[in-house]
């Protein structure tokens, strides 16, 4: 009787193991896409900008818009830049707000980079050109939407 016990117990166990397994989640993979984008900033303490730019992802082009507002940004500048977004499971995952602390003085040309992140965990990895004249050390924020 108790071995009967213990036999019943054990395939009890193995049971719920096998369950607990089999209804796991498979792990979900992440890829990575380019991007390319234009943005143009004008400010004089308060900022806005916005600009337009296009996802690659899995053999197709996505077109986004850009639309942002920046504290502490005083001049007037056009950024093209280019690089990478990572952690995407579709391209819908590029949509949200996004937002970074950068400072930097730009006349009439400069290198620009910035790493941003939005609540879905996207990274956005980028680099580029920037052209006018800006002075800021700001907090931007902005928000990409798929066209």
């Amino acid at each position: 009787m108790i071995e009967h016990f213990r036999v019943t117990r054990v395939a009890a166990a193995v049971l719920a193991a096998i369950l607990t397994l089999g209804s796991a989640t498979s792990p979900s993979y992440a890829d990575t896409g380019t991007v390319r984008m234009r943005i143009t900033k004008v400010g004089f303490i308060f900022g806005v900008g916005g600009g337009t730019g296009t996802l690659h992802f899995k053999g197709h082009t996505y077109r986004l818009r850009i639309d942002g507002v920046s504290a502490g940004t005083i001049g007037v500048a056009t950024a093209d830049l280019a690089g990478t977004a990572s952690n995407l499971r579709t391209a819908a995952d590029i949509a949200g707000s996004y937002s970074a602390v950068s400072g930097g003085i730009a006349f009439a040309g400069g290198g620009k980079s910035a790493r941003l992140q939005n609540a879905k965990g996207v990274v956005l990895d980028l680099h580029g050109a920037q052209v006018g004249f800006e002075v800021s050390l700001s907090l931007s924020g902005a928000t990409i939407s798929l066209q």
